[in-house]
């Protein structure tokens, strides 16, 4: 995730720019390129496996199956639409970002459900699996090919505690993610402020 914001000062005719010019206060912000956000990867990633993991390992015509794949693409879209959103509404923005991280909490749920129920173990945070699983994630780009191998080849236990550490990646950015976002929005308002300033300006 990266900071957008560029703090240059406007030099015009030998003389220092004291007072705001219009581009200093842009109604508009530059925003909105999902594709720079580590949190969409991340949640691509989550959903492709997904995908694949409840396909292949749950019952056909188990409910679970649509209920874990759209959790899945709810995390992922709903990160791309409030990225767009910021265009005009950071107060938009804010909600489809933690819609996000609700639908991937609501998905890190079903896979501890699929794991419990079938006495399967959790991994701990600190178990020698999660701790690849986390190296693995710091790789760059993060994209499903990274973990294609682990899909394909190891039992449906194993894939879901993949799944998990993910999530819990995912939703780490997420977090940082809100908290720049609430920062900002307090700091510099939505859009009926910003025009407010332009107007002033």
């Amino acid at each position: 995730m990266k900071n957008d914001g560029n703090n240059a000062k406007h030099v015009s005719g030998g003389k220092d720019s004291s007072h705001s010019s219009p581009d200093s206060h842009p109604i508009i912000p530059p925003r909105g390129d999902y594709q720079t956000l580590h949190s969409f990867h991340k949640a691509e990633v989550v959903y492709d496996l997904t995908f694949r993991f409840a396909h292949k390992h749950l019952a056909r015509g188990d409910r679970t199956v649509d209920q874990m794949i759209q959790a899945a693409r709810s995390g992922k879209k709903n990160l791309l639409e409030g990225s767009k959103a910021a265009l005009t509404s950071k107060e938009t923005e804010i909600k489809l970002t933690n819609v996000g991280r609700a639908s991937l909490e609501e998905l890190l749920d079903d896979y501890r459900d699929y794991l419990r129920v079938r006495e399967h173990r959790e991994w701990d945070k600190n178990s020698r699996e999660a701790l690849y699983v986390r190296r693995l994630g710091r790789k760059m780009p993060q994209t499903y090919e990274l973990y294609r191998e682990f899909v394909e080849t190891r039992p449906p236990e194993t894939i879901a505690n993949i799944a998990i550490c993910l999530i819990h990646q995912a939703n780490y950015l997420i977090d940082q993610q809100l908290r720049r976002l609430e920062k900002d929005f307090l700091e510099q308002g939505g859009l009926r402020e910003r025009m407010t300033r332009a107007r002033l300006t």
